[in-house]
C-alpha cells in the first residue's frame, strides 16, 4: 500500500486563514478528497461557533460540495449523544475549524465522536483541520506560548492531541505570528519529534508518512535530532532558550517531505 498508509485516508493540515473566496486552492483539495460523500464541519474548537459553518457552507457550495453538516459540542457529555453520531452518516470527510485546540482534545478525546472520526480516517476518509484544527492533529499538541520573541523556558504549554499523525508537533499562523521561537521550545522539550510550522493559506497533504505542501506560504520543519545542547531542563522559567545544532527546512508549494527519513524533496522531483 502506497507510503505505508495501512488503509488510512489523507490528512490535510492547514495553517489557518485559507482562501475561501478566490482560487480556494486548499479547499478544492479538501473537496476533492471528500468526494461525493458528506463533509462534516467540526466547529468544536470555537467557544462561539456562530459564523464558522456558514462561511464554509458558502465556500464549499461553490466547489460543488452540497452535503455539508455541522458538528458542535458545547459540553463533553454531548459527545456521547447518538444524535451527534448520526451526523457522521455517509461522511467521507471531517474538517476541524479554528479556535482553541484544547477544546477539541478535551471535549472529544476518548468519546464515541472521536472514535467515529478515527473510523472514517482508518477506512480511507479525509480528516482536515485549520488553525486550532491543525494543531490538534498530532500526538503532542502545542496549546499556547508567546510568539514574536525569543522563547522563554517556562512559557510553553503542551498537551496530548488527537494523535492522527505521530512524532510531530504542529504550529499554525506561523510566520504571520512569529512563532519560530515557541516551536523551537517545543522541539527542545521533545527532540525526537519534528516541529512543523505552517503559514496561513498554506497546507500539507499527508498520505502515510509523506506530505506535499500546497498554498501561498511556507512550511517550516524544525529537526532537533542532531541537537548537541539546550538549557531547557536547567534554565529558569524566564531564561531565554539556548539550543545548538538545530536543522531547519523551509518548504513551499509543491515541495515534499518524508517524515521517516526526515528529508525534503524538491517540487517536481520524482520518488
Amino acid at each position: 500500500m502506497e507510503d505505508g498508509q495501512e488503509g488510512k485516508g489523507p490528512l490535510i493540515i492547514i495553517g489557518g486563514h485559507e482562501d475561501k473566496k478566490d482560487e480556494r486552492l486548499i479547499l478544492k483539495e479538501v473537496a476533492r478528497h471528500a468526494g461525493q460523500g458528506r463533509l462534516v464541519i467540526a466547529t468544536v474548537a470555537s467557544h462561539q461557533p456562530e459564523g464558522y459553518f456558514e462561511a464554509y457552507k458558502t465556500a464549499f457550495a461553490a466547489l460543488g460540495v452540497t452535503d455539508l453538516v455541522e458538528l458542535y459540542v458545547q459540553e463533553r457529555a454531548e459527545a456521547q449523544d447518538m444524535e451527534k453520531l448520526r451526523i457522521f452518516d455517509g461522511a467521507t470527510g471531517v474538517f476541524f475549524s479554528g479556535g482553541d485546540q484544547l477544546r477539541i482534545s478535551s471535549q472529544l478525546g476518548d468519546t464515541p465522536v472521536e472514535r467515529r472520526v478515527r473510523e472514517i480516517h482508518a477506512s480511507g476518509g479525509l480528516v482536515a483541520g485549520t488553525s486550532a484544527g491543525a494543531s490538534a492533529m498530532s500526538d503532542t499538541m502545542l496549546v499556547k506560548g508567546k510568539g514574536q520573541e525569543t522563547h522563554r523556558i517556562g512559557d510553553l504549554h503542551l498537551a496530548p492531541g488527537l494523535g492522527l499523525v505521530r512524532d510531530v508537533i504542529i504550529d499554525q499562523h506561523f510566520a504571520e505570528r512569529g512563532r519560530i521561537g515557541r516551536l523551537l521550545g517545543a522541539v527542545a522539550q521533545n527532540p525526537r519529534e519534528l516541529g512543523i510550522g505552517i503559514d496561513e493559506d498554506t497546507a500539507i497533504i499527508l498520505r502515510g508518512r509523506r506530505f506535499e505542501v500546497i498554498g501561498s506560504g511556507g512550511v517550516y520543519i524544525v529537526d532537533g535530532g542532531g541537537v548537541t545542547h539546550s538549557n531547557i531542563a536547567e534554565g529558569a522559567e524566564e531564561e531565554a532558550l539556548s539550543i545548538h545544532d538545530v536543522r531547519l527546512h523551509v518548504l513551499c508549494h509543491g515541495d515534499r517531505f518524508d517524515l521517516e527519513s526526515r528529508r525534503p524533496t524538491l517540487a517536481g522531483a520524482q520518488g
